[in-house]
């Protein structure tokens, strides 16, 4: 792989306080991603927003304002994030798809292209910028626009079961499974909007636990532990 579009989870870097950030864990991120820049790898990262807000739970905010916010965590977990990754040596670049004065540059797949051959690794936060669009989808859509050539899910759960391992114990991780039967059987990898945007553009995911050691360099190089969703 030479191109890839990294999603982390919010909660998963949040690690066992479920909420803000876990230092050591965004840590031992970045010095895996640090590796595989160091190899020549392209890589953007999309950060979700649910360490710090899930907002359309609440009964009492307008689903449009809950949702701006959501976008502004991602800016907040992008923000700081990046800085953990510059702190081990890694160049990064922040963009949003609507202004945020100095904190962040505008998006565009060209000035994406322009970082990448700076050899620095491109945070995109703020979604899409625009309500009724998850991070999932943002996700999605800027791996088609940037042309990656796979996503990678690392998430708090290690891959894609048949039922939610947390309430079953039974639930069976799939190794390889169609984004289709995914759909189909409403898996929830992703939400709906981005499973059907992956299937259009053969956008292929390959799903693992970010807290497995060294789960990201090992699933790059071809040693997945978790589930490669195929399109």
């Amino acid at each position: 792989m030479k191109r890839i579009l990294l999603k982390l989870s919010g909660e998963a870097l949040a690690g066992d306080k479920k909420t803000g950030f876990d230092e050591p864990t965004v840590t031992k991120v970045a010095l895996q991603v640090k590796t595989l820049a160091e190899q020549g790898m392209e890589i953007g990262i999309v950060i979700g927003g649910g360490n710090f807000w899930r907002g359309r739970s609440s009964e009492h905010i307008d689903r449009t304002k809950a949702d701006q916010i959501g976008m502004l965590a991602t800016v907040m977990n992008c923000i700081y994030v990046s800085e953990i990754f510059r702190s081990v040596g890694i160049k990064t670049a922040v963009m949003t798809p609507f202004a945020c004065g100095s904190f962040t540059e505008l998006f565009s797949k060209d000035r994406v292209m322009e970082c990448f051959a700076k050899g620095a690794v491109v945070f995109l936060a703020g979604g899409t910028g625009h309500p009724y669009f998850s991070t999932d989808t943002a996700t999605v859509l800027r791996a088609v626009e940037i042309e990656a050539e796979t996503i990678l899910l690392a998430k708090s759960v290690d891959g894609v079961y048949d039922s939610d391992p947390k309430d079953n114990p039974q639930a069976k991780r799939f190794d390889e499974i169609s984004i289709q039967e995914v759909i189909d059987r409403k898996l929830g990898v992703v939400d709906m909007t981005a499973s059907i945007l992956c299937m259009e553009n053969h956008m292929p995911m390959l799903v693992f636990g970010l807290n497995q050691e060294n789960s990201i360099v090992d699933t790059v190089n071809g040693n997945l532990s978790g589930t490669r969703v195929t399109a």
